[in-house]
């Protein structure tokens, strides 16, 4: 999102108590405050280091993109374009988007002016964020999964209490903030904070920050499920290995499938097995990428990739129930539903 419309929406600017004190635990570690930049021989400037002569990872990163999560249907087959298809497709998307967005009567949650669109998609390099499945399309959800989807949104739709709310809007997890990390409509920054034993994934939105120690040695069976799982990293050579399983079993993944479409829930299980990556590319890019296994939700394994790049603006306060009225609204507005209906029942029994 862009400045003025995070503080337009209540993201007022401030750091957060966590937020600064992981920040000043950090900021106090030697090895954390040092870097180092190397260059090469030839003078180029090189990733920097920190003192124990790990890639520095720090700092803030934005990941909006305009290239979307899964391939258009009408690109199938194609993982990259011809600078000509390129240009022919995007202006034929770009007038649909403009049609739809003229004749439609709603803008739903938000207009376009809150979007973040990030850099333009270069079809010449990629068609989609998805890299595996090779078609660059979310594999198939098993019917036990299709069926708990329509139960949640079945409970969503007429909630009994706050419980039957997805997450986000009970601001218990940010849409992108995952695990793991998927550009969605606004928001999409996260800050690295960096330590011989732990690194720090801090994203901006619902503020939420992921601590990962760097053991490399497998989890405890006995470790509580989280929302966000349970993470341990390692380094494999130049690449940031962050694993990440203990799921709680009602969780939910959300999936900005198309730039600029409604976000698409999916559920996930206690099955959730996560391994991201992240590589330091360049001065000012960062290599993310992450493979999804849940057997039990997706009928296989499926593969992202995306450029981050550094930012020089701050992370800001997301406060989501500030002059949040939305949940008890809608549960009156269920009671009143309820009210209704038993109401036309009892004249017609009369």
């Amino acid at each position: 999102m862009t400045l003025r419309a995070r503080v337009s929406s209540s993201k007022v600017f401030s750091v957060l108590v966590v937020g600064t004190t992981l920040a000043i635990s950090f900021v106090s570690n030697p090895a954390c405050r040092q870097t180092a930049t190397r260059a090469s021989a030839d003078g180029r400037q090189m990733v920097s280091r920190t003192p124990d002569g790990d890639p520095d990872l720090q700092g803030v990163w934005n990941f909006s993109t305009g290239t979307p999560l899964e391939r258009p249907p009408e690109l199938a087959g194609k993982e990259t374009l011809t600078p000509a298809e390129a240009a022919k497709f995007e202006e034929e998307r770009t007038a649909r988007a403009a049609k739809a967005q003229a004749t439609t009567r709603s803008v739903g949650s938000y207009n376009d002016f809150w979007n973040e669109r990030g850099s333009p998609p270069d079809w010449t390099k990629r068609t989609s964020l998805i890299t595996d499945p090779r078609n660059g399309r979310l594999p198939a959800m098993t019917p036990a999964a299709e069926r708990k989807e329509v139960a949640r949104a079945a409970a969503a739709a007429n909630p009994g209490g706050p419980e039957d709310f997805v997450m986000v809007d009970r601001c218990i997890r940010g849409f992108n903030a995952g695990p793991p990390m998927i550009p969605g409509p606004y928001n999409n920054n996260v800050q690295v904070f960096q330590s011989r034993d732990v690194v720090v994934i801090y994203n901006e939105m619902v503020h939420h920050a992921r601590i990962v120690p760097l053991k490399g040695e497998p989890l405890p069976q006995s470790v509580i499920p989280r929302y966000s799982g349970v993470s341990l990293g390692r380094w494999q050579g130049e690449t940031l290995v962050v694993e990440t399983t203990n799921f709680k079993g009602d969780g939910q993944l959300w999936i900005n499938r198309q730039v600029g479409d409604l976000l698409h829930r999916t559920a996930t299980d206690e099955n959730l097995h996560l391994i991201e990556r992240f590589t330091r590319t360049a001065p000012d890019t960062l290599l993310y990428e992450f493979t999804v296994s849940d057997p039990t939700v997706w009928t296989q394994p499926w593969s992202a990739s995306l450029t981050m790049n550094k930012s020089e603006e701050r992370i800001y306060e997301y406060a989501c129930h500030e002059g949040n009225y939305a949940i008890a609204n809608m549960l009156a507005g269920a009671r009143a539903a309820e009210a209704a209906t038993s109401g036309k029942a009892r004249r017609k029994t009369h």
